[in-house]
């Protein structure tokens, strides 16, 4: 095992510390036998030379991995940060105006929102660093160890083949196949036994599922819509899943929370699409959404009884995300049924574009476009599972900003 290793469990001060006490005990054992000119003369080379290796051991402590907690996220669009501006052929972007428009200096950043996703918030709130995109080409290993990484990708399903006509996405496979490539790179950074540490104590979230059934098997085209009943297309998810959990526990992931799914079948687009007269909630894809949440709470239960020295929650806030949606004026919004970014009376337009036209105030819509929640409602979507789970903060300081949502006049 190298020094770096060896050091990078010590903390900066303790280091330092460490290496104060030995430099006086070097001085006071030299200084007792120094007792003629020739031995003090020897006595002072010694220091010197004891000096050197300290400082050669204090640089190999100081540039040791930190190894603070933080994030590795699996998701779609509800919580890519940007991984998909990078794929060239993706139809599922959000780098054009006006997403963005409330997070930092307001420029599309890779957000499906007008500000923070709900990931964003919750690590907020435990003072965790933001992980940036896996895609970022400026990455480098340090940036990983102290802000861990997103892999969520727009489109991205449980399933391979969902999302296929948005050409390039990442499914969760593929994320967590891009995972074990990150892996490799700290166990070369900081070597096995720091990086399985390292890579043990992050924390993991997983937040995806609803393009498998919206952009899966709730359309024709796609092969599981007539593969599938309803009942056994969730059995087949839940069994991909258990998988793929299966799999990142494998890799390291002992803290997990899998968020569940919203009421899918009121997103303004479902609504347009509906065979409702008044554009209401389609019910069969809100039903499957209720029954996918069950089998996910169960799933997670059970692996984290079977999976060793594991802690894996599921994340459900579909009936206050339900609620919100019946009674908007309860929680301050106004409208909860149709998007803050439209094209005009062209709906559904499917994503916000630079001639779109924007709400008067955001903070008051529910959705932000035709499939994703405003900052506004992720922000209370957040504080339900902060209340619900009493996330305890794990990083005293964190250099993630907290951006709010200004309204738009």
């Amino acid at each position: 095992m190298s020094s770096n290793i060896v050091a990078v469990g010590l903390s900066n001060n303790l280091a330092v510390d460490v290496i104060i006490i030995m430099f006086i005990y070097i001085e006071k054992v030299l200084t007792k036998h120094a007792t003629f000119v020739r031995e003090r003369k020897m006595k002072n080379k010694l220091v010197v030379a004891a000096v050197g290796v300290i400082v050669v051991a204090a640089s190999l402590v100081l540039e040791g991995c930190e190894c603070r907690t933080v994030q590795f996220i699996f998701g779609d669009s509800l919580s890519d940060v940007g991984n998909n501006k990078y794929l060239s052929k993706s139809l599922a972007q959000a780098s054009l105006p006006w997403y963005g428009i409330d997070f930092g200096n307001g420029l599309p950043n890779g957000r499906f929102s007008n500000g923070r996703t709900v990931a964003d918030i919750i690590g907020d709130q435990m003072g965790l660093p933001r992980p940036p995109p896996f895609l970022d080409p400026s990455l480098t290993e340090d940036d990983i160890l102290h802000n861990g990484l997103n892999y969520a990708s727009g489109g991205g399903g449980i399933l391979n083949d969902t999302g296929t006509y948005f050409i390039q996405r990442f499914s969760l496979y593929k994320q967590i196949e891009l995972f074990e490539g990150t892996q490799e790179l700290i166990r070369e950074k900081i070597g096995k036994e720091e990086a399985d540490k390292f890579f043990k104590e992050a924390r993991y979230v997983v937040a995806l599922g609803s393009n498998d059934f919206i952009n899966n098997y709730l359309m024709p085209v796609y092969r599981d819509s007539w593969t599938y009943n309803d009942d056994t297309f969730i059995q087949y998810l839940i069994q991909t899943l258990r998988a793929q959990l299966t799999a990142l526990h494998a890799l390291g992931a002992r803290q997990l929370m899998v968020f569940g799914l919203g009421p899918m079948g009121c997103i303004p687009l479902q609504r347009v699409l509906s065979s409702s007269a008044s554009g209401g909630c389609q019910q069969r894809t809100n039903t499957l959404a209720l029954s996918f949440n069950k089998a996910a709470a169960k799933l997670m239960d059970d692996l984290g009884k079977q999976l060793a020295n594991s802690s894996f929650r599921f994340g459900d806030a579909y009936d206050v995300v339900s609620d919100v949606i019946s009674n908007p004026n309860k929680y301050g919004f106004e409208n909860s049924d149709s998007p803050c970014c439209s094209f005009g009376r062209i709906r559904p337009a499917l994503t916000c574009l630079p001639a779109s036209r924007l709400c008067k105030d955001r903070s008051k819509y529910v959705f932000w476009d035709e499939y994703h929640p405003t900052d506004s409602a992720n922000q209370l979507i957040a504080n339900e599972l902060i209340n619900k789970f009493g996330f305890l903060r794990l990083n005293q300081s964190s250099s993630s900003p907290s951006p709010s949502p200004s309204p738009a006049n």
